[in-house]
C-alpha cells in the first residue's frame, strides 16, 4: 500500500464546441455585431451541455442562448436556440439549419 499523496480525481470532462461549430456561430455572431444589434457574448463548457450566450447589451441575461447538449442529439437534436424567456424558438440535429432562426426574413430581433 501507498502512502503519501493520491493523485486527485480528474474533473469531469465537460461539452465543449467543436472548431467547425464555433466558426458558424461566431459568423453568424460577426454579422450581427457589424449590424450593431449584438454586443457581447459568453461560451461555457458544462457537463452536460456547451453554452454561447448572446448579449444586446453588457447585462446580466443573454438575450439568445444557442446550446449544444450531445444527450439529445438521438432525440429532437442537440443543437437549440433559446429565447431570454426561456422559449425554444428552434431546435435541431444540424447547427447551421438551427442557426437559420437568425436570418431576418424568419425571424426579427426585437429591442
Amino acid at each position: 500500500m501507498k502512502s503519501g499523496p493520491q493523485p486527485a480525481n480528474p474533473a469531469p470532462a465537460s461539452i465543449m464546441w467543436t472548431r467547425q461549430e464555433l466558426d458558424a456561430i461566431l459568423s453568424l455572431y460577426g454579422q450581427f455585431v457589424a449590424r450593431g444589434e449584438w454586443k457581447d457574448y459568453a461560451i461555457d463548457g458544462l457537463r452536460d451541455t456547451a453554452v454561447f450566450s448572446i448579449f444586446r447589451r453588457h447585462s446580466e441575461m443573454p438575450m439568445f442562448t444557442v446550446v449544444k447538449t450531445p444527450a439529445d442529439a438521438h432525440r429532437q437534436g442537440m443543437y437549440k436556440v433559446v429565447a431570454m424567456g426561456g422559449q425554444i424558438l428552434k431546435r435541431g440535429h444540424d447547427l447551421k439549419q438551427v442557426l437559420r432562426i437568425f436570418d431576418k426574413k424568419r425571424f426579427n430581433v426585437i429591442d
